[in-house]
């Protein structure tokens, strides 16, 4: 478990410094310069994610139950999770309601898919992971927000077609993850 949650600091942290320390941010970019910055950003965060990966398969190795959910929720989670990968689509595709409502649908689909992991499931490793994930999202959503009103950012406003393609898109990648990538990658087949 000291390696997940080793991970999940480095990560998550290295992903927290506009909302804890935007200040320092803004020196380190001065100093380092953009692409040093951005240099020094992947490699903590690859490492980071490395170490999640590893230590949630050794954690997975000494499973500790903490709560059984009832098997629907297992069902919901899979439409929580399609619903996840159409808000991170919409971060990507421009021109669509999606992004022009919320302004951040990155952060909203990681709230939606641990929020759907944690009703789903009730391992120790499962509540580390997801939960932690799911506070980082709602805390980094809530700064993003208030960075957004402060600077007087306004999205550009949806369309149909950005739409279509978000909704397309994200079900599409959806699929492939939830009916083959998934069981593959995590070991589990959420679909069977």
């Amino acid at each position: 478990m000291a390696v997940l949650i080793l991970g999940l600091v480095l990560f998550l942290g290295a992903h927290s410094v506009r909302i804890f320390a935007n200040d320092w941010r803004s020196r380190q970019v001065a100093r380092l310069g953009e692409k040093g910055w951005k240099g020094l950003y992947t490699l903590v965060s690859i490492a980071g994610f490395a170490l999640i990966i590893w230590g949630f398969g050794l954690a997975r190795q000494q499973p500790v139950l903490l709560y059984v959910p009832p098997i629907w929720l297992r069902h919901l989670n899979a439409l929580f999770t399609l619903i996840a990968f159409i808000l991170v689509v919409a971060a990507y595709v421009p021109g669509n309601h999606f992004k022009a409502k919320l302004g951040h649908p990155m952060l909203a689909g990681v709230k939606t898919w641990a929020f759907g992991h944690l009703l789903a499931t009730g391992m120790l490793h499962d509540v580390v992971l997801f939960g932690a994930f799911l506070l980082w999202a709602v805390v980094d959503f809530i700064s993003a927000r208030r960075r957004d009103r402060a600077a007087g950012v306004s999205y550009q406003a949806g369309t149909a077609k950005g739409d279509l393609i978000v909704v397309v898109a994200g079900v599409v990648a959806w699929a492939v993850f939830a009916f083959w990538l998934h069981g593959w990658l995590i070991g589990v087949k959420p679909m069977g």
